[in-house]
C-alpha cells in the first residue's frame, strides 16, 4: 500500500541535481511570513475556544497565583489542564504585555519546530530537499494548522511534544538505514562508493535501532515525560492514542516480530503511560480545589465525552457525530487540500489489498502508516467525535503526501483550483467592497488584489499546463491565507480601536458588551483593558442575560440604565445612527464583522454585495440623562 506508493512516487522525480530547489525555499519562506502576518489580529482564523482560554489566562494572572485557575464563566474554570494558562502568563508577563501577539506566538513557535522536525525527516526519507520543502508547506498549508496552529489553543503545543516519541522512532530507523547507505534521491551528490560505509544489514542494524537493552528504558520515561507535557495542555486521555501508536509503530517497524521484544515494548509503553497519566494527575494534588477539578475536568470534560443518553451505538451511527464522518478527517483537516488528500488515499487503497505491497514497507513507512491509523481509529471510539482531534498526526499526512505527490490523481488538483478560484474573487470583492466603505485605504485594496490576482494566475498557469498544476495548487492555497489575512489587516490596526481619551473616559466604569458566543466578551478586554466589562446577549445567542428579548431600541435603552456605557452592534443597514440619540453620546464607532447569519442573509442574490450581509457599526454609547432604568421583570 503506502511502500509500493511510495516508491512508485519517488521514481517519478525530476532527476537527482546539486541545485538548491531555491523556488520550493522561496515558498515555504513566503508561507512563514504569511504566518506571522497579522498574528495578532483580532480577525485571525480561530476557534470560538480562544476567548475562553484567554478569559481563563487573564483572571488566574490577575490573582497572582498558578492555582487555582480563575474564571468568570460559569462552568469554565477548569475546562483545560493548567499548562496551557501558565503558558499564556509567562509570555505576557503576568499580564504586564497583555496582547493577542505575545499570547499566540509560543503557538507559532512550536508549529515552527514542528514543521522543521518533520521537513527534516521528509529529507531523511527521501534524501531530496525538494521533498523536504514540500512536506514543511503541506503542512502549513493545511487549514488546522493555520487555524490552530497559529493561535492561542492547545493544537501546536499539544501536536509538537506527542509526535516527539515518534520523531525518535523515525530518527533510530533512518540513522542506521542512512549511516551506510546512499539515498537515491538526495539533494548532494553521493560521495564515491569506495568512502561510503558498508550497509547494515538486518542483523547488525538491531542493536542501534530497537532491539537494545540498555537505553530502552531510559527511553520509554523520556517518552512517558513527552506524553505528559503533551497532555497537560489538553487532556490526560491524549496518552491513549500517544502510546498506542508509539507501541504499533515500534513493533510493524522492527525487523523481526519476537515475543522478548512484543513483551519489552508493551511493558515499557505501559510504564511509560502510567508515568504521563502520573504526572498529569499532580494537577489534582497542586491544585486547592481538586474535587472541582475533578468534577469540572475528569468527570465534565472528558469522561462525559464516552456517553451518550441516545445509547452508545445508536449515536455511533445516527447521532450528531457518526463514526463514519471520522473517516473524513484528515480531509476535513487538510482544509482547501480536501481533494488531494482524498487523492493520497486513493493512492494507497489502490494497493492496499495486493499482499506483496505489506512486504515491501520500510521500518519509516510503516511507523508513518500505524501514526495515522492508530490516532484516526482511537477518535472513532469516543461519542464525540471531531477532526481536531487527530491534528497531532497531521505531520505524518504531510510527510506522506510529499513522498507521493507526483502520484496523486491530477482530478484532485484541478478541483482544488476550481474551489480556490472563486475564493479568491470573493476575497478581492470584499476587499474593494472594504475601499468603497473606507474600511481600508486604497493601498491596503491594492496589495489585497494583488495577492488574490497572484493567486488566480497561479491557478490558470496549472489549467494551462500540467507540469504546473501541482505546485500551481500550492501557490493558490497560498494565495488565499495572504488575502484573507490583508483583507482583514485594516481591522486590526490600533487605528480601529477606541482611542485613549475613551478609554480614560472610561477607566473603572461598568460597560456592557456583546457576547455572541461563550467568552467571546473577553475580545473587549484588548480594547477597553481598564474598564469594567458585562457581556449581555447579542447576534442569536439567548441565554436570558439582560433581556435578550426585547425589540432592539428598547434594549439598548434599559442597558444604558444598568450601565455606564454600551458597545452596541448596528440594528439595521439603513440605520446612520444609534437609536438611543439624543439621549445617549456616542464615544466611538468600529466595524464589526458579522460571523454568525440567520437563514436568508445570504443568498446567491446578495453574494457579491458583502456590505449587505458581512459588516455592521459597532457603537460605544453612554447615558447621558443619568437616570436609572428599572429592571425589566
Amino acid at each position: 500500500m503506502l511502500g509500493a506508493a511510495l516508491r512508485s512516487g519517488l521514481t517519478m522525480r525530476p532527476p537527482r541535481s546539486s541545485a538548491l530547489p531555491w523556488l520550493w525555499i522561496a515558498l515555504v519562506l513566503a508561507t512563514l511570513v504569511v504566518y506571522l502576518f497579522g498574528l495578532g489580529g483580532a480577525y485571525a482564523p480561530t476557534n470560538g475556544d480562544e476567548m475562553v482560554y484567554i478569559h481563563i489566562a487573564r483572571m488566574t494572572a490577575e490573582s497572582g497565583h498558578w492555582l487555582p485557575l480563575q474564571s468568570e464563566i460559569i462552568g469554565m474554570r477548569n475546562t483545560k489542564p493548567p499548562l496551557l494558562f501558565w503558558q499564556a502568563i509567562v509570555a505576557s508577563d503576568w499580564g504586564q504585555n497583555w496582547s493577542l501577539w505575545a499570547l499566540r506566538l509560543p503557538s507559532i513557535v512550536y508549529t515552527f519546530i514542528t514543521t522543521v522536525l518533520l521537513a527534516f525527516f521528509a529529507h531523511r526519507i527521501s534524501g531530496n530537499l525538494r521533498t523536504a520543502c514540500l512536506a514543511a508547506v503541506l503542512y502549513l498549508l493545511f487549514f488546522s494548522t493555520f487555524r490552530y496552529g497559529r493561535v492561542y489553543l492547545t493544537s501546536a503545543p499539544e501536536t509538537f511534544w506527542l509526535s516527539l516519541p515518534m520523531w525518535w522512532l523515525l530518527w533510530l530507523h533512518l540513522r542506521s538505514t542512512h549511516s551506510g547507505v546512499c539515498a537515491a534521491e538526495r539533494s548532494a551528490p553521493c560521495p564515491p562508493p569506495a568512502e561510503r560505509a558498508p550497509p547494515l544489514t538486518a542483523q547488525n542494524a538491531l542493536p542501534h535501532t530497537l532491539q537494545a537493552n540498555g537505553n530502552d528504558w531510559a527511553a520509554f520515561t523520556l517518552m512517558g515525560i513527552a506524553m505528559a507535557t503533551g497532555s497537560a495542555y489538553k487532556s490526560f486521555a491524549l496518552v491513549a492514542p500517544a502510546a498506542a501508536a508509539v507501541w504499533c509503530a515500534w513493533l510493524l517497524s522492527a525487523p523481526r516480530l519476537q515475543w522478548p521484544l512484543v513483551l519489552r515494548t508493551t511493558l515499557g509503553l505501559t510504564w511509560s503511560a502510567a508515568l504521563a497519566v502520573g504526572i498529569f494527575s499532580l494537577w489534582l494534588v497542586l491544585d486547592p480545589d481538586p474535587a472541582a477539578v475533578w468534577q469540572e475536568f475528569v468527570l465534565g470534560e472528558n469522561a462525559g465525552k464516552m456517553s451518550n443518553p441516545q445509547g452508545y451505538w445508536h449515536a455511533a451511527f445516527f447521532g450528531v457525530y457518526p463514526m463514519w464522518t471520522q473517516l473524513l478527517a484528515y480531509p476535513a483537516n487538510a482544509g482547501l487540500l480536501f481533494f488531494t488528500v482524498l487523492g493520497v488515499a486513493w493512492v494507497c487503497l489502490r494497493r492496499a489489498f495486493k499482499r506483496q505491497t505489506y512486504a515491501q514497507l520500510t521500518p519509516s513507512e510503516w511507523i508513518l502508516l500505524a501514526w495515522l491509523a492508530v490516532w484516526l481509529i482511537v477518535f472513532t471510539i469516543p461519542s464525540q467525535r471531531s477532526e481536531r482531534y487527530v491534528i497531532p498526526a497531521m505531520p505524518a499526512l504531510a510527510i506522506v503526501m510529499a513522498l507521493v505527490w507526483e502520484k496523486i490523481p491530477r482530478l484532485a488538483f484541478g478541483v482544488t483550483l476550481a474551489i480556490i478560484a472563486p475564493a479568491l474573487v470573493m476575497l478581492a470583492r470584499i476587499s474593494w467592497v472594504m475601499g468603497d466603505m473606507q474600511i481600508a485605504n486604497s493601498t491596503q485594496v491594492a496589495i489585497t488584489l494583488i495577492a488574490s490576482c497572484a493567486g488566480l494566475m497561479g491557478a490558470a498557469a496549472g489549467f494551462l499546463k500540467q507540469r504546473w498544476l501541482r505546485a500551481s495548487t500550492l501557490l493558490a492555497c497560498l494565495a488565499v491565507y495572504a488575502s484573507f489575512s490583508l483583507m482583514v489587516e485594516p481591522l486590526s490596526t490600533p487605528a480601529t480601536g477606541y482611542s485613549a481619551a475613551v478609554q480614560s473616559r472610561l477607566y473603572g466604569k461598568r460597560v456592557a458588551v456583546p457576547n455572541g458566543f461563550t467568552g467571546q466578551y473577553e475580545r473587549f478586554h484588548f480594547i477597553l483593558p481598564t474598564a469594567k466589562l458585562v457581556p449581555y446577549d447579542a447576534e442569536g445567542r439567548n441565554t436570558g442575560a439582560y433581556q435578550p428579548d426585547l425589540p432592539a431600541p428598547a434594549r439598548l435603552s434599559y442597558l444604558l440604565g444598568q450601565f455606564d456605557a454600551v458597545v452596541w452592534l448596528q440594528d439595521e443597514l439603513s440605520q446612520i445612527e444609534p437609536s438611543c440619540v439624543p439621549q445617549c453620546k456616542r464615544l466611538g464607532t468600529r466595524w464589526h464583522v458579522k460571523s454568525r447569519h440567520k437563514t436568508g442573509e445570504v443568498t446567491l442574490s446578495n453574494l457579491w454585495q458583502p456590505q449587505d450581509w458581512l459588516f455592521r457599526r459597532e457603537w460605544l454609547v453612554e447615558n447621558t440623562t443619568n437616570q436609572a432604568v428599572a429592571p425589566i421583570k
